[in-house]
């Protein structure tokens, strides 16, 4: 089968058990980096003795028949520079490919950048998505917040420390000043750091020297507010459906906060008048 291994991404001590011991008796590993995991295996005190691959962004289309044959009758572990292997790292093509080829495909979970920087942003973390590194272009950059003007989950990107300042402008410029988000930096390191705030407040505090590997997390967009009239159509169709006038205003009226007796006689109006009506 093939194994996924999250490495530490920057506190060795994160490391768990289960992958200390696939390390140690691993027969191959498709590493991002051959001499990372050699420094990861040192540092962990792990003497390798598996057969290494390289597995990067640039030959991993050319490596995945060599892997796969290998994973046919061995277990393969696959590791990154840190934290999981194919989230923005390689490993999602050969995982397809495996998945294609009926070959197994199994997890040893770890330390993440993009569930620790969202635990930590005080934002809310019942949904979020997370969209990789944002486009290096500030016109492509822009347009990828502007994909973010309705969207109601935090979302999450990775970013470079020399650009996160033009990338904070940028999303004030298209989300507004006052929209929440938070920057963390060096995430399980020395000098881990979080900052909270408003957009307007983090561009104030990026316009310096920023070093460190960055997590950028935004609020969503607060959800649109529905009126009595918006929610008259949704009342009858429930009407529609079979329950009564009564039971269908009080669901919808609590679903969206408002008066269950405005909402009533508005969908009372709209039975009256057939051309309001959907029942007619």
């Amino acid at each position: 089968m093939l194994i996924l291994a999250a490495t530490p991404i920057g506190n060795l001590s994160d490391a768990s058990q289960r992958l200390i011991e696939a390390l140690g008796t691993a027969e191959y590993i498709a590493a991002e980096d051959t001499r990372s995991t050699h420094k990861l295996a040192q540092g962990l005190g792990v003497k390798l003795t598996a057969k290494l691959f390289s597995l990067h962004e640039h030959n991993e289309a050319e490596r995945i028949e060599q892997i796969l044959d290998l994973a046919e009758t061995a277990d393969v572990l696959v590791v990154s520079d840190a934290g999981m292997p194919t989230v923005s790292d390689p490993g999602f093509i050969l995982v397809r490919a495996a998945v294609e080829r009926g070959i197994e495909v199994s997890v040893i979970p770890g330390a993440s950048a993009v569930l620790s920087a969202l635990a930590v942003s005080g934002l809310p973390t019942d949904r979020f998505a997370f969209d990789g590194f944002l486009p290096r272009k500030a016109g492509d950059r822009r347009k990828a917040f502007e994909n973010l003007l309705t969207e109601t989950r935090t979302v999450i990107f990775f970013e470079s420390p020399h650009r996160v300042l033009e990338s904070l402008q940028d999303a004030v410029a298209v989300l507004g000043a006052d929209r929440r988000a938070s920057v963390s930096r060096e995430l399980t390191k020395k000098f881990e750091q979080t900052i909270r705030g408003t957009l307007a407040e983090l561009v104030a505090w990026a316009d310096g020297e920023i070093k460190g590997e960055i997590v950028l997390v935004i609020a969503g967009a607060k959800p649109a507010t529905a009126t009595i009239e918006d929610l008259v159509p949704v009342v009858l169709a429930q009407r529609a459906a079979g329950l009564s006038l009564k039971q269908a205003v009080a669901e919808v009226a609590s679903a969206h906060n408002v008066s269950k007796s405005d909402l009533y006689q508005r969908a009372l109006d709209a039975k009256a008048d057939p051309a309001a009506s959907p029942l007619s």
